[in-house]
């Protein structure tokens, strides 16, 4: 009797247990293998933005501004504090008047026209305390902007190119050959802009504001200030909710056009990205010259824009525009109840969950270019 009788007849019973193989976990993987943009793309602009954020903070600024007034005339001192300068300009005399702190200085100009001599009066820029509460957020807003335009760029040429690169290179005959079916190939690729591509720029973008917010801890602690007093000026905590739900609502909101997007790239044979671009620009010009209305361009917009008056509370318009307004998004704004009932929601997803079958349907039946 042979060796290999030996071993197998004394282990009869035993099997290789089966393994699964998980297709629609590689076949995300390959897009990952495949599109480097998707996590190359965030961490590039996230290290320009904190290079720019740096030389920014530790660079020093002028902290004055400059205005005109005329050569003073008269000055008038209380303590040794000018409380105003009578100045004189085209025959006319006014008053520059300062507060009690001389932080500020306000001027009554008459017509102008006169042709004396204009000095320079430089003074501090004095900022209100809810304005630098604002100012020190504005950066980290600027950085999830900044990620938001840079995702969805990735995302719309990432979409335009999934299908239609596989059908150029002929590499579809290979996928083809493997054992995955089309709706699991078609749900790997759809996963990139509508889960994988917000995971990665929340995280990119969490990670970069917490870089700029120990540089801020390390430019306060350079000039002997303490740090108790800079963690009230950014939330860091109500910003990363504020982001999350931002990103999960756009991405919800986007649904569509991203499915019109890979619809576009698995039926072109060639230059997918003006076939995307051109058949609703065609229907918004045809609308426009039969009916001379704007409803098509009206909803693209609104689509494309994202959905931030559907998932926040928009605070109303006022006719006058205090120094303290300064355009930021609070936790109080989150509506999701608003969000979750706007027919425009349901109605994209409807519109993407129709597109998303005829993709499959493409897929299966077309052939390689």
């Amino acid at each position: 009797m042979s060796a290999w009788t030996d071993v197998t007849s004394e282990t009869p019973n035993q099997t290789v247990p089966a393994t699964r193989t998980r297709p629609f976990f590689w076949s995300v993987r390959r897009e990952l293998w495949e599109n480097h943009a998707i996590w190359v793309a965030p961490l590039v602009v996230a290290a320009i933005v904190i290079f720019g954020f740096s030389v920014g903070l530790f660079t020093p600024h002028s902290l004055t501004t400059v205005d005109r007034t005329t050569v003073v005339s008269q000055s008038k001192t209380v303590n040794g504090v000018v409380v105003s300068k009578t100045v004189r300009r085209g025959g006319g005399e006014f008053v520059i008047s300062a507060g009690p702190d001389a932080d500020t200085m306000t001027q009554a100009d008459p017509a102008p026209g006169a042709n004396e001599a204009v000095a320079r009066v430089a003074k501090p820029a004095v900022m209100t305390q809810a304005q630098r509460l604002q100012m020190a957020v504005l950066p980290y807003d600027f950085v999830a902007l900044a990620m938001i335009v840079t995702m969805f760029l990735v995302a719309v040429f990432y979409c335009l190119g999934a299908m239609h690169n596989e059908r150029r290179d002929r590499s579809i005959l290979f996928w083809k050959s493997l054992p995955v079916p089309d709706l699991i190939t078609v749900l790997a690729k759809a996963s990139i802009p509508m889960a994988v591509l917000p995971a990665v720029t929340i995280g990119v973008t969490l990670a970069t504001q917490l870089v700029m917010l120990m540089l801020n801890a390390a430019e306060w602690m350079g000039h002997g200030r303490e740090l108790t007093a800079l963690w009230p000026r950014i939330p860091l905590g109500e910003m990363s909710v504020v982001l999350v739900y931002g990103m999960v609502t756009l991405t919800l909101w986007w649904a569509p056009v991203y499915a019109w997007l890979l619809l576009v790239s698995v039926w072109a044979r060639r230059a997918p990205f003006l076939w995307a671009l051109l058949p609703p620009l065609g229907l918004a010009l045809a609308e426009k010259l039969a009916f001379n209305t704007t409803n098509v361009i009206s909803a693209l917009s609104s689509r494309i824009m994202g959905s931030y008056e559907d998932a926040f509370v928009v605070p109303a318009k006022s006719a006058v525009r205090t120094p303290d307004t300064i355009a930021t998004i609070t936790i109080s704004q989150i509506d999701a109840g608003k969000f979750l009932t706007t027919p425009g929601l349901w109605t994209g997803l409807i519109v993407a969950a129709g597109l998303g079958a005829a993709i499959i349907w493409l897929r299966r039946n077309r052939e390689p270019l």
